[in-house]
């Protein structure tokens, strides 16, 4: 990996940045930042044939989406896998594509759903037939089941730190609520990014939803935004009824995750709210006890950063999510780490979701050092230090979340909570029962 202390900047990029670089800068509000981290760009070390970028998604209950980008056009979209190492019992083609903005032009970009693959099970696989094994492991078909949070990620020396405390201790399904490369339009730092994550992206499936960083507009030309999002991290959106690649859900045996759109329309009219209003209703909590949501902007935030930015999605989707009993919401954006009680507009309310905002992957900002005083009752820890969660479900009922600081050389707990269910708590599931009843009538 080499550091640097800039961002790689091309001339037509540089150039566009001088004209409008109200288009091609993230919105921030004014405050305190901890200094910024050194850039770690990892370069392109196999042959142009050879698979780089190797990233894996859940597809349904049983598939594994591989997608990978190769320099080589000719090469083919194919994955070969099986249970035993060298051993490929099993051969599928998928399909490719590429993109170009302005003038960079992307390798090509393969994608291929593998299976159905069997639970808790480690399989080994290559991609196009060439360069090295790769191998990932399926999730449990029950409880217990560890998922890893992390957002705001970035690739600085702090997002490599994260990454290896995360890799300290097994998981089973990594989830981040936007803010992947902060490529911010310099396309060549996607490519970084990819290869940075390999080494874990490759072996546990990542579910990511998009942030601010993310978007990439540039008017006329570029006018919708999110091109090198949407080709590089394709995610199962329609297997969950969704017309958009930026909002969708899935299902992981108990647990039911809703990745929303922070930077997609969601007033009520538009079609990522009829979209989750159409998804909440078919959610089964006797099937499905555990429903978890991830969007981008908090909906609930103490710290001085990006006050207010999540409010008008929070004022759209809010109710829904309450109605449905969702348990918890996870959030990114303020580079800082904050859990919450259970709140529903504005004020604790035992039936309503746990926020927690998860913004400390190690972006190449900096820290959001600054919160409101005096803090709110419904703020019940905060602090401003990288670091990344883990919700462990153990069962239909309960469920074990922690915060694990990487400031220091180890990373250690420094927040953890258990949490039960809505759908096992007896005045939120009675609710949730009689709501049901009266749809059926």
């Amino acid at each position: 990996m080499t550091k640097c202390n800039h961002s790689l900047i091309s001339f037509p990029i540089l150039l566009l940045f001088l004209l409008f670089p109200q288009y091609l800068l993230s919105q921030e509000n004014i405050f305190v930042r901890q200094p910024a981290s050194q850039l770690i760009i990892t370069p392109h070390q196999r042959s142009n044939s050879d698979p780089q970028q190797v990233h894996i998604s859940l597809v349904g209950k049983d598939k594994m989406r591989v997608s990978w980008i190769t320099e080589d056009k000719e090469t083919e979209s194919v994955v070969e896998y099986g249970t035993k190492s060298g051993v490929y019992s099993e051969k599928t083609n998928g399909e490719n594509t590429s993109y170009q903005y302005f003038f960079y032009n992307s390798g090509k970009i393969h994608n291929t759903v593998i299976g159905p693959l069997e639970p808790n099970t480690t399989y080994f696989y290559k991609c196009g037939g060439l360069g090295p094994e790769f191998s990932f492991k399926t999730p449990p078909s029950k409880f217990p089941i560890e998922f890893v949070i992390v957002g705001d990620l970035g690739q600085t020396e702090w997002t490599a730190s994260t990454l290896k405390h995360v890799d300290k201790s097994d998981y089973d399904v990594f989830l981040l609520p936007g803010d992947l490369s902060y490529a911010d339009s310099q396309q060549p730092l996607w490519d970084s990014f990819g290869r940075l994550v390999e080494p874990y992206a490759s072996k546990r499936p990542w579910m990511v939803t998009q942030g601010n960083h993310e978007i990439e507009i540039f008017p006329i030309i570029y006018p919708k935004g999110f091109e090198a999002y949407n080709t590089r991290w394709p995610m199962p959106f329609q297997e969950s009824g969704s017309n958009s690649n930026l909002y969708y859900s899935f299902d992981v045996i108990g647990a039911h995750i809703i990745m929303l759109g922070s930077y997609a329309d969601f007033n009520v009219e538009s079609q990522q709210y009829e979209w989750l209003k159409l998804d909440l209703s078919k959610i089964d909590r006797v099937k499905t006890p555990w429903v978890i949501t991830l969007v981008h902007a908090p909906w609930y935030t103490t710290n001085e950063a990006h006050q207010g930015e999540g409010e008008s999605m929070r004022d759209a989707m809010e109710e829904l999510l309450y109605e449905a009993h969702v348990d918890l919401v996870f959030a990114g954006h303020v580079h800082a780490y904050e859990r919450f009680t259970r709140i529903y507009d504005n004020k604790a309310d035992s039936c309503g979701p746990m926020y927690v905002t998860i913004g400390d992957g190690g972006n190449r900002e900096g820290l959001a050092l600054r919160f409101k005083d005096p803090p709110s009752p419904l703020s019940l820890f905060r602090e401003p230090s990288f670091g990344h969660g883990r919700l462990r479900i153990l069962n239909e009922t309960h469920a074990h979340w922690s915060w694990h600081r990487n400031n220091d050389k180890d990373a250690v707990v420094a927040d953890e909570i258990w949490i039960e269910s809505l759908s096992n708590l007896k005045g939120c599931s009675e609710t949730q029962n009689n709501q049901v009843a009266h749809e059926e009538l």
